[in-house]
């Protein structure tokens, strides 16, 4: 309905454009707005109180970028958040942060927020408009804290007029800057993978014999934690990994649950081939000894999810060397090249640009 909308707009402008002699506009240089697709389910993220626009994401991929976020304005949110990586840290185990201090987690993909219900790997926040101000004051991320931030934007020359664009008063809050990131992060939609093409019905795009078997199997054997079409139940499971030198116990450190522990949230499957190494503690290289972990070295944890144990005392997920290629060759599906090179989510000085 949305593009209707547009279009008839554009017929408008033409006639307008055409009566005063000036150039019709490029359907590429407006501004899209978020829009959900079609295959996908109704996001969880309430948009009445926080509409993404175009002065409001153009504030909020600023500051996405901005080093002055960090302690020592060394660090922004972008150096972890990669997009030519999925929006993950690309080449580090975990984040790498403010006086090259390490964390104890790989960071997670910025991707298709808009449908989670809790955000890090322990569920620790249930907000997205709430997730920037935890690595701001994070010691091992950026180190700052956000009144010394928000004194940073109030003092540089451009911040206070982006502010009055996006929200009508050059007042600078904590949530108003918040409100502006979640927009931007709102707008990294990923749904034009082979899979995404191939359930849209596109003309000419199939699953090759191979992709269609790894697909029955992982409808089969992974779809219960990673559902279609985001790939994620966004629930919390114990995968088996076992505790690592770190210590970290997941969920529990959230709940205080005992049955919460070594309980981490599922990442989606989207973009694999450029969110390397995997896992919560970026622990393993490459996609192939992910599948060996499910297949030959899940741990016996007090916690583990229990569609990995079985009657007859084994765990895992069982596969022959063939079930394996195929499940590797319907998960390259999932990447979406479109993504990392969207120009309208890349650094500022591309897209789309506030006059």
């Amino acid at each position: 309905m949305k593009k209707w909308i547009v279009l008839i707009g554009l017929v408008i402008v033409a006639y307008a454009c055409k009566k005063a002699n000036e150039t019709l506009p490029d359907l590429d240089e407006l501004f899209p707005g978020f829009l959900k697709p079609g295959h996908f389910p109704e996001p969880v993220y309430k948009f009445t109180e926080n509409e993404v626009t175009e002065a409001g994401f153009e504030l909020g991929k600023r500051l996405f970028h901005e080093p002055r976020l960090s302690r020592n304005n060394t660090i922004s949110c972008a150096s972890c958040h990669i997009q030519s990586a999925n929006f993950t840290h690309h080449g580090h185990d975990v984040s790498h942060g403010i006086d090259d201090q390490l964390g104890i987690r790989n960071p997670m993909p910025i991707m298709n927020l808009a449908w989670n219900k809790a955000f890090f790997w322990d569920g620790g926040v249930f907000n997205l408009d709430l997730l920037s101000i935890v690595p701001i004051e994070n010691p091992v991320e950026m180190g700052e804290r956000v009144p010394n931030v928000l004194v940073k934007l109030r003092t540089h020359p451009d911040y206070p007029t982006l502010f009055e664009k996006a929200f009508g008063s050059r007042e600078i809050t904590s949530a108003k800057m918040s409100k502006a990131l979640s927009q931007f992060m709102l707008m990294a939609v990923s749904d034009n993978s082979k899979y995404d093409q191939v359930i849209r019905g596109e003309k000419g795009i199939s699953f090759t014999e191979s992709e269609q078997r790894g697909y029955l199997f992982f409808q089969n054997n992974c779809s219960r934690c990673h559902s279609e079409p985001l790939f994620t139940d966004g629930d919390f499971h114990d995968n088996g990994l076992g505790r690592n030198p770190a210590g970290d116990e997941g969920r529990y450190a959230v709940t205080l649950n005992p049955t919460d522990k070594l309980k981490f949230k599922v990442p989606s499957l989207r973009n694999l081939k450029w969110s390397a190494p995997y896992m919560h503690d970026g622990s393993i290289y490459t996609l192939s000894g992910v599948l060996d972990h499910y297949r030959k070295f899940m741990q016996h944890t007090e916690n583990l999810d229990m569609g990995f144990r079985h009657m007859d005392g084994t765990r895992g997920v069982a596969m022959t060397d063939v079930e394996k290629e195929d499940l590797l060759n319907f998960l390259n599906t999932l990447n979406d090249e479109t993504f990392v090179k969207k120009q309208l989510l890349s650094e500022p000085g591309g897209g789309f640009v506030i006059n």
